[in-house]
């Protein structure tokens, strides 16, 4: 419940370019592409418990907060809606922070496996349903945050 509160808390959040360079931290995430750049607040889900509950059980959530989901290793991915009251589009991410694939508008409540896409995810960023496609977020954009290895991070922090 306590993740619940924190995004049911997070507020809007989308900032120009200039103030992209911004140190990282653990409560946002920022994208970039050749359609622009974004930035959402996000709770964090990188425990076992925390990625099962994920955002089950949310009515509503502001536009550009999410939740980032981080795990401790690459791997093959799969998720699914149960309890998920909201569409969601699912952005998931490879080791270095580019995006492999983005899933959009997955259905609330639907049981229908949703898979990364490959087997080198090691973040997923949930976002409100059609926020990915407004933006242009697809395959080969960029993900920052502090949880990707700067050394090989293709957009690392202190950048």
């Amino acid at each position: 419940m306590k993740i619940i509160a924190t995004v049911l808390s997070l507020s809007l959040a989308v900032f120009a370019a200039s103030d992209l360079s911004a140190a990282c931290r653990d409560d946002r995430v920022e994208l970039r592409g050749d359609w622009g750049t974004a930035r959402f607040r996000v709770a964090l889900a990188d425990t076992a418990a925390e990625r099962a509950q994920g955002l089950m059980h949310v009515e509503q959530m502001p536009r550009m907060s999410g939740m980032l989901f981080v795990y401790d290793r690459p791997q093959s991915v799969s998720f699914w809606m149960e309890n998920t009251l909201i569409p969601l589009d699912m952005i998931f991410v490879a080791p270095d922070g580019v995006v492999r694939n983005v899933h959009a508008n997955a259905i609330p409540l639907d049981r229908t496996s949703i898979p990364g896409g490959s087997d080198d995810i090691q973040y997923v960023l949930e976002v409100n349903g059609g926020v990915a496609a407004d933006f242009g977020i697809a395959e080969g954009s960029e993900l920052r945050h502090p949880a990707i290895d700067q050394d090989t991070a293709a957009w690392p922090c202190d950048e």
